[in-house]
């Protein structure tokens, strides 16, 4: 593993100045699940849900989110994205819905936080606009799926069977 790079050599955490890195091409990907009742479900899909359309909501908030996570994490910088997407799918069959963002821009540092972000908010607003049906739906797992461009090189998360 290599050196933390938020860290200094005094132990204290800090911004990475990233001036001297070249601008590449930059994209993430990452996903969230939400888990629960069938009903619960069944509820989103068929948009019987008193508070409107959850997966429009859900969307904007995972969008909104990205384009600000440099305000809710300290040491992320502000980013010029040029493209979030928050896709949400019902999965009936395990009883939860499944949301993936993607994050892209052409800049000097990754966009990991910023689609974990997107993620993140996109399944806390589906709690939040259903928590007065079911207050015991789970969030998680939160994952990175794969990352490409930079230093680092591309990354791959293995893929669930």
């Amino acid at each position: 593993m290599s050196q933390l790079t938020h860290i200094n050599a005094a132990g204290e955490a800090h911004m990475v100045d990233v001036s001297a890195k070249a601008e590449t091409a930059r994209e993430a990907r990452a996903e969230a699940f939400v888990t629960m009742h069938p009903d619960t479900l069944a509820m989103i899909v068929e948009g019987r849900h008193h508070k409107g359309d959850v997966f429009a909501t859900a969307r904007i908030a995972g969008i909104q989110a990205a384009k600000r996570t440099w305000e809710l994490i300290p040491l992320c910088h502000p980013l010029l994205l040029s493209k979030v997407e928050v896709h949400l799918e019902a999965q009936p069959a395990e009883n939860r819905v499944r949301i993936e963002s993607v994050c892209r821009l052409s800049g000097k540092t990754g966009v990991e936080m910023e689609a974990l972000t997107a993620a993140s908010v996109a399944a806390l607003t589906i709690y939040d606009m259903c928590k007065a049906v079911q207050k015991d739906m789970v969030i998680g797992p939160v994952r990175l799926l794969a990352k490409s461009g930079g230093k680092s090189g591309d990354f791959r998360a293995v893929q669930d069977d």
